[in-house]
């Protein structure tokens, strides 16, 4: 089954194939007679090819998008033949591995991309092929998929700052704090510090007094907590984008003798974003106060939400920035009553525990 990139296409193309199959399923009365009269299984339903492109496989996320994905299809009765392949880390290879997918006339390409730029000439030899492209979790930066399908980064900070506001006001604490961005060039840091700021300028629960950006460079991330730390000793409170780079901002926090359960002294008040494994044992410790996860379920229920609509020849009804899937909001009283939290379900090395 080949469809066309446009939604418009795929609208056409699928309504075509309603009406065939209504016709094909309109009998003779004798053929009528004898399906009333035995029972047959209806021969299953044509398969419905997907191409997906991986960038890399080396963090347990990607294999929990992947494994969340196909078994959501499944649960949708949605008749997926998956191919997959990976591209170690390499923009050259990912476009061969996207050509091949092409060559074999998939249904369609969903790819998380190498590189954003890179990933357009991809999208233009789908398009080419009349083969609808979904860029997932990184979008494109120079041509449009038909789809982009991710995490809501601004609605990420928004809650999780919301949630600190509240844990603040609470404890009777008016935060001073240091916020750890992300590289001022991604999007999604930039996102992310705004939902804070957003926050900080409704509440008087917290003040930002500081942002330290950090290129995603963990030493970065170590370098900068520890000198906003020593040059704002009343900080009681950190923000950061990410904590994939936990271990760094610990060993800062550790150094200014401020790495302290909720509870303690010492104790800076602490959200962060995404709750990667590290994060989700520093929350269960009582070290991370509220963090907004990066969630590899939903992103993966959008996905698959996106894809039906595909095969059923409608609009996903995706908003300008595409189909953004929202985080949950975490903390230690509630992160291990959310149901599907890869970072708590999966090891390192991809495996389900």
């Amino acid at each position: 089954m080949k469809i066309h990139r446009s939604i418009g296409a795929v609208a056409g193309l699928l309504t075509a194939m309603t009406l065939i199959t209504a016709c094909a399923a309109s009998t003779d009365p004798v053929a009528e007679e004898a399906e009333a009269s035995t029972e047959e299984a209806a021969p299953a339903a044509e398969s419905f090819k997907v191409g997906l492109s991986w960038n890399e496989k080396n963090i347990a996320l990607v294999q929990a998008w992947q494994d969340y994905m196909q078994q959501l299809a499944e649960e949708e009765d949605l008749n997926v033949e998956w191919v997959i392949n990976v591209a170690d880390n390499d923009p050259s290879r990912q476009a061969s591995n996207i050509e091949d997918l092409i060559n074999q006339e998939v249904d369609v390409i969903i790819a998380r991309a190498e590189d954003s730029a890179a990933i357009g000439a991809s999208i233009r030899a789908a398009d080419a092929a009349g083969i609808p492209f979904i860029t997932f979790d990184r979008a494109s930066s120079t041509d449009q998929p038909t789809v982009h399908v991710g995490g809501d980064s601004y609605d990420q900070a928004l809650t999780t700052g919301n949630e600190l506001a509240s844990i603040l006001t609470a404890a009777g604490v008016t935060g001073q704090c240091i916020e750890l961005q992300g590289a001022l060039t991604d999007v999604n840091a930039l996102n992310r510090s705004k939902g804070f700021a957003d926050v900080d300028a409704e509440s008087d629960a917290f003040e930002i007094i500081t942002q330290v950006p950090t290129e995603w460079n963990p030493d970065l991330f170590l370098s900068g907590a520890t000198n906003a730390l020593r040059a704002n000793p009343d900080a009681n409170c950190m923000i950061i984008a990410s904590d994939f780079a936990l271990p760094s901002v610990q060993s800062a926090l550790e150094g200014a003798n401020k790495w302290a359960a909720t509870g303690e002294d010492n104790h800076i008040w602490f959200a962060t974003q995404d709750v990667f494994p590290e994060a989700y044992v520093a929350m269960k410790a009582g070290f991370i106060d509220v963090g907004t996860t990066y969630d590899a379920y939903a992103h993966a229920q959008e996905l698959v939400r996106v894809l039906g609509a595909l095969i059923e020849g409608a609009d996903p009804g995706c908003g300008p920035d595409g189909c953004l899937a929202k985080g949950r909001v975490a903390t230690p009283d509630t992160v291990d009553s959310l149901e599907n939290l890869w970072s708590r379900d999966y090891n390192p090395d991809g495996t389900k525990k």
